[in-house]
């Protein structure tokens, strides 16, 4: 795989500072049941990398240390995790919201049978991706299957629940990235074909659709530079910057940290290893116990012109 944070380090793109922190995002490791060609975190099978129990109590400290929202995890497949439901219930207990960025196929996979069931029960939200309400568009990105097995997996969700707009419900989200070097299309719109075409097809309701732009990074910035069309790609982004989207980044009040307990501004800053501190002087989870996050400038480079092209682009979906 071939390496774009060369490419992306260059400058050009605005300053930019953080504000309260309130959503920790962390990723707990590379282990995943699929190897999904937009993943920016290349996870797979084969990945090894996972949370130990130390860093997870570090997790939990910083959050009582900074009051935190909101714990995002993410991988890899989280789920797969030895960290994954101790962090989810111990986050539960504190009344921290908890976010699970789920694949969907894991929760058809045997030996995790009771994964819906334990979702439910903690109140988690799930945000999953779903690339498009295709088979072949799904597995064309995913792998052979995927998509059967994502269906199952938000049948399952349904009836635990998930999805029902209800008072008290779980939350479900779906996620769109395209399958290509284009950006995503209005998400409103896509967000009404999703709905239509999925409750049709097969009696599947969801929340919301969050549309995100696929990073010139890790396997889909490696392809680009493949196939030559990395610098086509970086000015599209470029000629597509919305100074707007400035004020809504998720950088701003969200701090990313590895498996290992090194922080980032960002996921994506988390895979191009451009760590708080640089690259000399990593911050770990226990060397900001007591820090202040508040208008600390955030470590950018080109690749940030992802989240602010078009109609913007972050965890949670379009910005504008």
């Amino acid at each position: 795989m071939l390496d774009t944070r060369e490419y992306l380090i260059a400058g050009g793109f605005p300053p930019i500072r953080r504000r309260t922190l309130r959503t920790l995002q962390v990723n707990i490791g590379y282990l995943c049941n699929l190897s999904c060609t937009h993943c920016h975190v290349a996870a797979s099978p084969r990945r090894t990398e996972m949370m130990d129990e130390e860093t997870q109590a570090l997790v939990l400290e910083f959050i009582d240390r900074h009051d935190i929202k909101t714990l995002d995890l993410t991988g890899g497949a989280p789920e797969m995790m030895p960290a994954f439901r101790p962090l989810v219930k111990a986050a539960y207990e504190r009344g921290v919201h908890v976010i699970d960025r789920s694949n969907l196929t894991i929760l058809v996979e045997p030996g995790h049978e009771d994964l819906v069931a334990f979702l439910a029960a903690h109140q988690v939200e799930v945000v999953a991706s779903l690339p498009c309400y295709t088979e072949d568009n799904v597995d064309a990105q995913r792998g052979k299957g995927v998509f059967n097995a994502s269906i199952e997996g938000l049948r399952r969700l349904n009836a635990a629940g998930y999805g029902s707009g209800e008072p008290g419900a779980p939350e479900l989200h779906l996620v769109f990235n395209p399958g290509g070097p284009s950006l995503p299309p209005p998400q409103q719109q896509l967000e009404q074909a999703y709905k239509r075409e999925l409750a049709e097809q097969f009696g599947i309701q969801f929340d919301g659709l969050f549309t995100i732009t696929n990073m010139p990074i890790a396997r889909f910035g490696s392809q680009l530079i493949s196939k030559g069309g990395f610098n086509d790609y970086m000015a599209l982004l470029k000629d597509s910057h919305c100074d707007a989207n400035l004020e809504h980044v998720m950088c701003r009040d969200t701090l990313s940290v590895d498996y290992r307990g090194y922080t980032y501004d960002c996921d994506f800053n988390q895979m191009l290893d451009m760590p708080l501190g640089g690259k000399q002087g990593a911050l770990h989870l226990r060397d900001l116990l007591e820090h202040d996050f508040s208008h600390q400038p955030i470590q950018v480079a080109s690749h940030c012109y992802g989240c602010t092209a078009g109609q913007g682009s972050s965890c949670g979906g379009a910005l504008a």
